[in-house]
């Protein structure tokens, strides 16, 4: 499966890339608090976990309650 970059077209884009140097450019956080708060840009609060929890306990409340019904004289 081809993706259209022959082998002239990749090397005539990697010198424009070095032309350009982009990671020059590249962007980030150069202080220490800076940094400390980039470290957190992955956390989602911890919602996730706490509802899967939650889950599990209701699941568990249905298969009793379920159990307690099929034990009771028809």
């Amino acid at each position: 499966m081809s993706n259209g970059w022959t082998p002239e077209r990749r090397a005539r884009q990697a010198a424009l890339i070095r032309t350009w140097k982009p990671w020059r450019q590249s962007t980030g956080p150069k202080t220490s608090s800076g940094k400390a708060t980039a470290s957190k840009n992955g956390y989602k609060g911890g919602h996730r976990q706490m509802l899967r929890q939650l889950s599990r306990l209701v699941s568990a409340e249905i298969k009793e309650a379920r159990e307690l019904l099929t034990a009771l004289p028809r």
